[in-house]
């Protein structure tokens, strides 16, 4: 069995897709809360084996030792603005490391989400280093992106620490993954952490313009701030290598490598819909201005010498097949 935390989220629900799609017959459980919206419709499709509520993830592991293969743990409180740190830590960290010793105590391997958040405002680059006295130098800038960062280090510190290696078991294999802005289907039921391609496209679609953040720094002019946008059915990709090579151990970056601009990803957008850029601009909220990235670029030297070799898919092609493939259909779930 493989058993996909966060399952029916976004980039958890597209992971189930491909996975019943490459592996036909492979027993899938999904680990997730639906709640009262439309969370459920990313997995309507889908032949689940399991559904499981998180409280109740470890009472269901125990009663099915033996038969799970990986978990691949998506699972999180992931919006930035979220200030219960509290309810962070418990969901972000405390149950990722039971989840690490479960692993490592049952042969069960382990393919975690961890984020381009924890580089903080980037003047420490974006290279997806894993060494302790390197990860410690990292400062992220809100709970969510520490709450990840704090895993990573702990990854760290149980597989290199000299004295920890020697008493302390480790899953047969680990990878943690920091995926950088991901967009793509399936994110609808995110409200105001859903990507902007999907925020712009029903104004844009029903032939309004698009609004942006204007720049609050002198060196980026507005909608030249920049992300390394990746698209979501890329880092499923990158998921599925790992699991077909299981001898990849690490913390790897998940982007594209290429930095580009909210000016240009509203352009992909008006392009997909056949449209000239109509682009305005309004001051960004002072509560988001202190931990807000002018700039994020993964740096993907490190999969890539790891064996990682399929192309990333461009901005302009990756906005281009998710507003025909999914945004413009009446079914726009993967």
């Amino acid at each position: 069995m493989i058993i996909v935390t966060g399952g029916a989220g976004f980039i958890g629900s597209c992971l189930v897709a491909k996975l019943e799609e490459k592996f036909p017959g492979r027993r899938i459980v999904i680990a997730d809360h639906l709640g009262e919206g439309d969370k459920w419709k990313n997995i309507a499709k889908r032949e689940i084996y399991d559904f499981v509520f998180p409280a109740d993830l470890f009472d269901w592991l125990e009663e099915h030792k033996g038969k799970v293969d990986a978990i691949f743990h998506l699972g999180a409180i992931s919006a930035t603005t979220e200030r219960d740190a509290d309810l962070i830590v418990k969901s972000n960290f405390i149950l990722t490391r039971k989840l690490w010793h479960y692993c490592a105590d049952n042969n069960v391997r382990l393919i975690y989400a961890s984020s381009a958040a924890t580089y903080g405002d980037g003047s420490h680059g974006f290279t997806d280093v894993e060494e302790i006295d390197k990860l410690a130098g990292l400062q992220p800038l809100n709970a969510y992106g520490w709450s990840k960062h704090a895993f990573d280090r702990y990854v760290a510190r149980m597989t290199q620490d000299e004295r920890l290696k020697q008493i302390e078991p480790k899953p047969p294999q680990f990878v943690g993954l920091k995926f950088f802005n991901v967009y793509g289907p399936n994110e609808y039921h995110k409200g105001d952490m859903m990507s902007v391609v999907c925020k712009l496209y029903e104004p844009l679609a029903a032939g309004g313009g698009a609004t942006l953040f204007k720049s609050h720094r002198p060196d980026y002019g507005d909608g030249g701030q920049m992300r390394d946008f990746v698209y979501v059915k890329d880092c499923v990709d990158v998921m599925l290598w790992f699991f077909e090579n299981a001898d990849k151990n690490g913390l790897f970056n998940v982007g594209t490598g290429k930095a580009r601009s909210f000016a240009d990803l509203a352009t992909a957008l008006f392009t997909a819909l056949g449209r000239e850029p109509d682009i305005s601009y309004i001051d960004m909220p002072e509560d988001l201005r202190a931990q807000y990235q002018y700039f994020t670029e993964a740096n993907m030297a490190k999969l890539r010498a790891a064996g990682y070799m399929a192309d990333f898919t461009s901005l302009e092609d990756g906005v281009r097949d998710y507003v025909q493939t999914h945004l413009a259909k009446e079914d726009r779930y993967w």
